[in-house]
């Protein structure tokens, strides 16, 4: 089950039904599906065949299927993190660059754990501790960095609304009031791609 930290507070949301609460004012959808699902021979395993990764997208077909038709979702991935993945300090540098989407960020913990950090309605940052079974879906244009737990390492499902490329817009600087100023916005473009 995912816990929220409020960044600047420090106050931890813990409890099943305020999580949910607590994410549906923030327009981010939460969902928990049944990581039983998950064949027992890929259970805490990080270093990913593709075959294996096609296993996982077969396991929870069904969950994909039912979130791409409510939401418009058409192409999905596995990525697998871990301390075999080369270069793996240079991701998450990269990953913890503040940003947002155009479309919506969903991902599916399949095994170890991520943190999504966003940017609430109000402007302050809030922090989402995610565990296998949670799925969470930042919104378009919302503000947000992932990062890896203690343990850095996680299997995750990437649920995209296209198969092409999107962009994602880092900040570069902030304005006098605080704020990102709309001016210093760096567009850049990504793809689709499996990270192994």
């Amino acid at each position: 089950m995912a816990f929220i930290v409020k960044q600047n507070t420090q106050e931890k949301i813990v409890e099943e039904q305020q999580v949910e609460a607590f994410l549906n004012d923030q327009e981010v959808i939460y969902e928990k599906w049944n990581i039983n699902k998950l064949p027992a021979n890929l259970q805490e395993k990080f270093l990913l065949t593709d075959d294996e990764k096609q296993q996982i997208l077969e396991a929870f077909k069904a969950e994909i299927e039912d979130i791409s038709a409510r939401r418009g979702y058409k192409a999905q991935d596995v990525i697998s993190l871990s301390d075999n993945t080369p270069n793996l300090d240079q991701l998450l540098a990269n990953f913890k660059q503040e940003h947002h989407h155009t479309d919506d960020e969903v991902r599916f913990i399949v095994s170890g754990h991520g943190v999504f950090v966003i940017q609430g309605k109000d402007g302050e940052f809030f922090e989402v501790f995610l565990n296998p079974g949670d799925l969470i879906s930042v919104p378009e244009n919302t503000r947000h960095y992932f990062t890896l737990q203690d343990d850095r390492q996680v299997v995750a499902v990437r649920i995209f609304v296209t198969t092409e490329a999107g962009f994602l817009f880092t900040k570069r600087k902030k304005s006098a009031s605080n704020h990102d100023d709309p001016q210093t916005l760096s567009k850049k473009k990504f793809f689709v791609v499996n990270i192994v």
